[in-house]
C-alpha cells in the first residue's frame, strides 16, 4: 500500500509542521496579536489616516445604524443587502469622487477582485505593475486573462507590452500609492500611454483616497482624472473613512457590468448597514474638515526627514505610506517588537507581502499625529534599531 494511502486521520495535516518550521526558520511566521479597544502604544502601524474610526460622530452612526437596521445586511447585495443606506453611500461616493457612479463591496479585497477579473476575461490582455496589492494579483490571476507583469513604474515596458499585445481588448492595473514603500504611480504617464493603445486603467487608490487630492479625493482626482471614460478606480473605506469595506467607482455602464458579472459582489454576503452608515459619517465629516488629508502628508514627511537625518535607509512618501529598511526578515520582527515595548507600534512587512523580497518596518503617519509625538516615535525606532539598519 501506498505510505500516502496508509497515513491515520492525525498524520493527515503533518505535512503542515514542516511548513511551519520553514516559516520558522526563516523569519516568515505570523502571529495574531490582539490589542484592547483603548490600545496604550502611539500607532503608526494602522491605516485609520484621518483618525476618524474612534471619532465619536463617525462610531454613532454606526451604532444608530445598527440598531435601526439591524447587525447585518442579511444577504448578497442582489436579495437583500442593499438598503438605502448603501446607495445613499453610492451616491456620495461618486459625487465625491468625480465620476458617475459606485458600487460598495464587503471588503476592499472582494472590490478588487471583482473590478479586475470583470473588466479582463480570456479576451484581454492585463498589464499590470510588478508592486500591485495582492488582492490585485489574485484577481489577475482568476481573471483567465494573459497577464504581464511590469517593472516597478516602468511606463515605456507598459507601453511596448500594450503595442505587442495578441488579445483584442487590455487592462492597466496599478496602485496609486503603493503599500509598501508609498511612492506613486506616474498616473497621467499611464493615461497618456493608455489613450494611445486603446486600453482601460484601473487604479486602487486605497492609499491616496481621504489623503491625496482636493479635500482628499483621491490621486486619480489629483491627477485630473476623474470622471474620465476609461478609468476606474477603486477606493477603500477602510483607510482614511475609518470603516469597513470598498468600492469600485467609475463610468456607469462599468458599475453596471461588474454589478452584473462579479462573483465577489453576486455571491458574496453585503456590508452590514453599520459599516455603510460609518463611511457616509466619516465623508461628511472629511468634506467639512478638508484640511485632515494635508496633515498626514505633513507628518509622514516629518518622520521620513528625521528617520533620514538619523542615518536610515528611508522611503519618500508620497502620502501617509513610508518604510525604514531592516537588515533581514528575523530582526525586522524584532525591531517591530522592541518598538511595541517601548510604546510604538509599527508595521512588519516581509517575503512574500513585499515584492522585492527586502524586509521593512512599514509606518502610516495619521492626522492626529502631534510634533511631540512625532518626535517620540522617531527616539523609538532609532534607539531599537539592529546592527546594520543603517547607512
Amino acid at each position: 500500500m501506498d505510505a500516502a494511502q496508509s497515513s491515520t486521520p492525525e498524520q493527515v495535516f503533518d505535512w503542515l509542521d514542516a511548513e511551519a518550521d520553514k516559516r520558522s526558520g526563516a523569519g516568515l511566521a505570523h502571529r495574531l496579536i490582539p490589542r484592547p479597544a483603548a490600545a496604550k502604544e502611539l500607532d503608526l502601524a494602522g491605516e485609520d489616516y484621518l483618525g476618524l474610526a474612534h471619532d465619536k460622530r463617525v462610531a454613532g452612526a454606526a451604532a444608530a445604524a445598527a440598531l435601526r437596521w439591524g447587525a447585518g445586511s442579511t444577504g448578497s447585495r442582489l436579495v437583500t443587502g442593499s438598503t438605502e443606506l448603501h446607495a445613499e453611500l453610492e451616491h456620495e461616493l461618486a459625487r465625491f469622487c468625480g465620476a458617475q457612479a459606485a458600487l460598495v463591496f464587503s471588503s476592499e479585497f472582494t472590490a478588487n477582485l471583482g473590478a479586475v477579473t470583470t473588466l479582463s476575461g480570456a479576451e484581454a490582455a492585463i498589464i499590470a505593475d510588478k508592486h500591485i496589492h495582492p488582492s490585485l494579483i489574485d484577481g489577475c490571476r482568476l481573471s483567465r486573462a494573459e497577464v504581464a507583469a511590469m517593472n516597478h513604474n516602468d511606463v515605456p515596458a507598459i507601453k511596448n507590452a500594450l503595442a505587442t499585445r495578441r488579445k483584442p481588448r487590455a487592462l492597466v492595473v496599478t496602485d496609486s500609492v503603493f503599500s509598501v514603500d508609498g511612492d506613486s504611480a506616474p498616473l497621467e504617464e499611464l493615461s497618456q500611454v493608455c489613450r494611445e493603445h486603446s486600453t482601460a486603467l484601473l487604479v486602487d487608490d486605497a492609499h491616496g483616497f481621504g489623503v491625496l487630492g482636493d479635500g482628499g479625493r483621491g490621486a486619480v482626482h489629483a491627477a485630473g482624472l476623474a470622471g474620465q471614460p476609461d478609468v476606474v478606480t477603486l477606493i477603500p473605506l477602510s483607510k482614511a473613512l475609518g470603516a469597513q469595506g470598498g468600492a469600485v467607482v467609475g463610468p456607469r455602464r462599468v458599475i453596471k457590468h461588474v454589478v452584473d458579472n462579479a462573483r465577489s459582489f453576486m455571491f458574496d454576503t453585503g456590508l452590514a448597514p453599520a459599516s455603510a452608515a460609518t463611511a457616509l459619517a466619516a465623508l461628511g465629516v472629511l468634506k467639512s474638515e478638508p484640511e485632515l488629508p494635508e496633515k498626514v502628508v505633513l507628518n509622514a514627511s516629518r518622520i521620513a526627514e528625521q528617520l533620514r537625518d538619523n542615518k536610515f535607509q528611508v522611503s519618500e512618501p508620497q502620502a501617509g505610506v513610508l518604510s525604514v529598511r531592516a537588515p533581514s526578515a528575523e530582526e525586522a520582527v524584532a525591531w517591530a517588537a522592541c518598538c511595541a515595548e517601548q510604546g510604538v507600534r509599527v508595521g512588519c512587512f516581509r517575503p512574500p507581502a513585499v515584492p522585492d523580497g527586502v524586509s521593512r518596518l512599514r509606518l502610516t503617519a495619521r492626522a492626529s499625529l502631534t510634533e511631540s509625538d512625532v518626535d517620540s516615535a522617531v527616539k523609538v525606532i532609532s534607539g531599537s534599531a539592529p546592527r546594520g539598519a543603517t547607512s
